[in-house]
């Protein structure tokens, strides 16, 4: 059977047809592939996130007791287990995160690691010398630090130093017989300036693959 030319330019055809079709198929696999490898590591990231973000909580526990169990001496600054009793923002604002005030060379910035802030820039920020209790047994496989302030303008005894202005949870003065658990509009208490100040926690928990989380709480006592 004789093939004529017409014949044989078709199968030419479609055999590059058919390359570049193996070709598109090929590609659309490895970016199917790619796609659910870079999935799989958010997905991974976020739980890693999370993880730390759950240890915060023991670390703030600990943060806790360690303010209950030294109620009498939080007048003063105890740099050994990160407690300072002001804001320490007279002169400069602190970036706790060292993110939040970004570009901002008159902030000062938290020691978490005790290495002097060797991470950060030299020249973007004008003090780093608040130092954090640094937690020695891992919570979950996270390494934990905390920093406390006292919301305060400056350090003292409150009893006795009545320049010291602080920032004071509300609460009930007695000026009739409010219903124990409640206070409502109508009843003939007025709001008021409780004696304890409020208290700033800052956590930073470092976890697997560089993931780092930050919680904040505020307490009073």
């Amino acid at each position: 059977m004789k093939i004529t030319p017409y014949a044989q330019r078709q199968r030419g055809a479609t055999l590059i047809f058919a390359l570049l079709t193996l070709v598109a198929l090929m590609l659309s696999t490895l970016a199917l592939v790619r796609s659910t490898d870079i999935a799989a590591l958010l997905m991974g990231n976020l739980g890693f996130k999370q993880d730390a973000t759950t240890s915060a909580d023991q670390a703030t526990r600990q943060a806790l007791d360690w303010l209950t169990s030294n109620l009498a001496a939080l007048n003063v600054d105890d740099t050994t287990k990160g407690y300072y009793a002001s804001t320490k923002e007279s002169a400069n604002l602190v970036d706790a995160t060292g993110a939040q005030l970004a570009g901002t060379a008159t902030r000062q910035l938290i020691d978490w690691d005790d290495d002097k802030c060797a991470a950060a820039t030299s020249g973007s920020y004008a003090v780093c010398a608040l130092r954090a209790a640094i937690i020695d047994t891992p919570i979950n496989g996270n390494n934990a630090s905390f920093v406390i302030f006292r919301m305060c303008d400056k350090a003292g005894d409150l009893s006795t130093d009545s320049t010291i202005n602080c920032v004071r949870p509300p609460n009930s003065n007695a000026g009739g017989s409010p219903i124990k658990g409640d206070l409502t509009y109508s009843e003939s208490a007025r709001f008021g300036s409780a004696s304890s100040p409020y208290y700033r926690i800052v956590v930073r928990v470092q976890g697997a693959r560089n993931t780092v989380s930050y919680t904040e709480t505020i307490v009073h006592f």
